[in-house]
C-alpha cells in the first residue's frame, strides 16, 4: 500500500525516506499540525523543545488513532522547531526518531523557524498518512 523510497544516488537520509508513494485511491489523511499543549489547552514543556517533541507526538498519535490511523501509516511529516542551532533541532529529530514514526520510515523535513503560533511553543508536527481500510 505504501512504498517508502531512498534514491541510492542521493545520499542516503538519517532515519526518513527520500520519498512516499501511495496509490490513487487509498484513504489519506492530512493532519493539522499537532501542538505541546495538554487536554486542557495548557503549554506541556515550557522552555524545553524535547518535551515538548513528546508532547506533540503523543497528540499526533491521538489525532491519528481518531481517524482510524498510526504512526506506521504515516507517509510524510514536516517538523518544525524554534531556533537556528542546529544541536536544538537534532535533539528534536531525536525524539522524533525513537517514536513510532521511525517504523516507515516516512519522508519528512525538519525546519528552524522563528516562532510558531502558541506562546512558548518550541514544537510544531504536521503529518500526512494513509487510512487503512477497515477490516
Amino acid at each position: 500500500m505504501i512504498q517508502r523510497v531512498t534514491v541510492p544516488s542521493l545520499f542516503p537520509p538519517p532515519g526518513y525516506a527520500h520519498a512516499s508513494v501511495v496509490e490513487a485511491g487509498t484513504r489519506l489523511a492530512f493532519l493539522a499540525g499537532s501542538v505541546p499543549l495538554d487536554a486542557d489547552g495548557e503549554l506541556v514543556g515550557a522552555g524545553d523543545p524535547v518535551r515538548q517533541a513528546v508532547q506533540v507526538l503523543a497528540n499526533l498519535d491521538a489525532q491519528l488513532r481518531a481517524v482510524g490511523s498510526d504512526m506506521a501509516h504515516v507517509v510524510a511529516t514536516d517538523v518544525y522547531v524554534v531556533g537556528a542551532e542546529p544541536a536544538v533541532l537534532s535533539a528534536v529529530w531525536d525524539v522524533v526518531q525513537e517514536s513510532g514514526l521511525r517504523t516507515g520510515p516516512h519522508a519528512s523535513t525538519l525546519l528552524g523557524v522563528a516562532c510558531l503560533g502558541y506562546t512558548g511553543q518550541l514544537v510544531e508536527i504536521t503529518a500526512t498518512a494513509v487510512v487503512p481500510a477497515a477490516g
